[in-house]
């Protein structure tokens, strides 16, 4: 059953998204590819779930490249199943951390698969987070000790926001004491991780995995416009932001999709068009483009 999402992850392969998301719901159940939009024979677009949660992807070209900054954490209800995932998804692929057994967890690992996406494969219980899916921000380098900073700033923005667990690194070693080891929160009702990390990481956050925020009315869009903007955020084209702390966020209304998506294709490439002219995004505007004549 797809779950409703208000926030949805966005991944910027290269141009291998249908590929991608071909293993992907091979490899997890519950999985099914829900449109696929074309340009001629290659796949633009994507959209698809995994156990019930939606994600994008895009062939965008070679401009953005995955990094491990923004994982997927995701839950193994026993290791058998751990154990075919883990096989499946790290053939092609590297690993960050060996699949074994950690205090945390009876069989856990950290892997980049062959598309450079990077998945922590763990078992447990998909009822203590509500989802078998979630993304876990690191913050490195100069984003290094703003996990709980991001956490709190996020839960500001967001309704129905809390947090659920917070695991602080102690003292005497490489992290700084206090900083977050690994935190659990509530966004919209959905779960995000974030942690710290000292060691030496030769990546920030970017733009190959961004968050879309879906908002029906303009007043939504301006809000969340103005929220990820602020204190030294960056605005970009087609509804595109980075946030103070360089995370991406997409702030895009459903009805662009139809719009995108109409059978006329004249009047898909006006709204196009008008698109492509702007930063914020603005419903009426792009309306305005798909009923001109």
């Amino acid at each position: 059953m797809a779950i409703i999402q208000k926030i949805v992850p966005f991944l910027w392969f290269d141009h291998q998204a249908e590929e991608a998301i071909q293993l992907y719901t091979t490899v997890f159940p519950d999985s099914q590819i829900q449109q696929l939009v074309r340009n001629g024979d290659a796949v633009l677009t994507a959209s698809f779930t995994l156990h019930g949660q939606s994600f994008v992807a895009l062939n965008g070209g070679p401009m953005f490249k995955f990094n491990p900054s923004i994982s997927f954490y995701t839950i193994c209800e026993s290791e058998t199943e751990s154990d075919e995932v883990w096989q499946k998804l790290s053939e092609g692929g590297s690993v960050l951390m060996p699949y074994n057994k950690y205090p945390w967890s009876e069989k856990y690992g950290w892997l980049v698969d062959r598309y450079g996406v990077s998945w922590q494969i763990t078992v447990g219980k998909i009822a203590d987070l509500g989802q078998k899916f979630t993304p876990a921000l690191m913050f490195t380098g100069e984003q290094h000790g703003r996990a709980e900073e991001a956490l709190n700033y996020y839960s500001s923005i967001f309704k129905n926001s809390g947090t659920q667990l917070i695991s602080r690194y102690p003292a005497g070693g490489r992290d700084p004491e206090g900083t977050i080891n690994h935190a659990q929160f509530r966004l919209e009702k959905q779960m995000f991780i974030v942690m710290d990390s000292a060691m030496e990481h030769p990546f920030q956050f970017n733009e190959a995995l961004s968050l879309v925020i879906s908002c029906d009315t303009q007043a939504e869009i301006d809000f969340f416009w103005d929220k990820l903007t602020a204190d030294g955020g960056v605005e970009s084209q087609c509804g595109w932001v980075k946030d103070k702390f360089g995370v991406s966020w997409q702030i895009v209304p459903p009805v662009l999709s139809q719009l995108l998506g109409d059978a006329n294709v004249q009047k898909s490439q006006q709204v196009m068009q008008a698109m492509l002219k702007m930063r914020k995004l603005d419903i009426a505007l792009l309306q305005q483009a798909y009923d001109h004549e």
